[in-house]
């Protein structure tokens, strides 16, 4: 009798430890995040976004930013649970730069780059001499430069194109002149009256009220290494809530929604 109960008694015991450490981790499961995104389309898909995780109990609070620089911060301070609004290399920049730990967790949408004009119609139109803005952040810019050479308006050394490091500093010829103006992303769309050209992030371009498809005279591919992502602190990389946030960011809806809404300014990475 007495080494059938201590057997119970322990089994018992095992139980009741699994199911607190159960109980634990489900406690320490977030069932509310507040997510950092870009001001434009990232805000209209984080609404879907935001029904998607409320059928898994996940409650999502959007924190809108129009600003490059400040969501990293935020999330690296603890403001933020996770933000959605930068590509891989904008973020490794960000890491070495300003000493963040910040990690991806899943892939968002491409938007592929474009430069824009209200003096031009074609690119073929662009004058000797014309100024051309882009973004003054390293790993924007040297995007921006890299479609300049894709259109034959510059070239950039073999090195700099090689480790995506490219700046004005690194362009070999220049045929045309042209005056290159480093501004933050977020004056370029007001500056198109200054500039003859300026290269803007998709989420600037639409709220200035500029299509990719319609309006851009030189734009970047579909396919671009440049897929936006969610990402969170290295510590909370492995949390349940990164895992369930993803997925209803990767869920058939939301794709449904990216493809229907931007018409292939917007391309789903996932």
């Amino acid at each position: 009798m007495h080494t059938s109960f201590r057997r119970r008694t322990l089994a018992l015991a095992a139980l009741a430890a699994t199911l607190l450490a159960g109980n634990t981790a489900f406690a320490q499961d977030k069932n509310t995040l507040k997510v950092g995104v870009s001001v434009g389309n990232g805000e209209q898909i984080f609404e879907v976004v935001k029904k998607v995780a409320a059928k898994d109990g996940l409650s999502i609070q959007v924190v809108v930013f129009n600003d490059y620089q400040l969501p990293n911060a935020a999330l690296a301070s603890g403001d933020l649970d996770a933000n959605a609004f930068q590509h891989q290399p904008f973020l490794d920049n960000q890491n070495k730069a300003r000493g963040f730990d910040i990690v991806p967790v899943g892939l968002t949408i491409t938007a592929p780059l474009g430069f824009y004009s209200r003096k031009i119609k074609s690119i073929d139109q662009l004058p000797d001499g014309a100024s051309v803005g882009f973004q003054n952040d390293p790993s924007n810019g040297n995007r921006a430069l890299l479609l300049l050479q894709s259109a034959g308006l510059i070239t950039l050394k073999p090195e700099a194109v090689k480790n995506n490091t490219a700046t004005p500093l690194d362009v070999v010829t220049n045929p045309k002149k042209l005056k290159l103006v480093a501004l933050d992303a977020a004056q370029l769309p007001r500056s198109l009256d200054d500039l003859t050209i300026a290269a803007i992030n998709n989420d600037y371009a639409e709220k200035a009220g500029l299509s990719l498809n319609k309006d851009a005279v030189i734009k970047e591919a579909a396919k671009s290494p440049y897929a936006n992502l969610i990402a969170v602190r290295r510590a909370d990389k492995d949390k349940p809530w990164a895992r369930r946030l993803v997925a209803a960011y990767q869920s058939p809806e939301v794709k449904s929604f990216i493809e229907t809404q931007f018409k292939g300014s917007l391309i789903p990475a996932f």
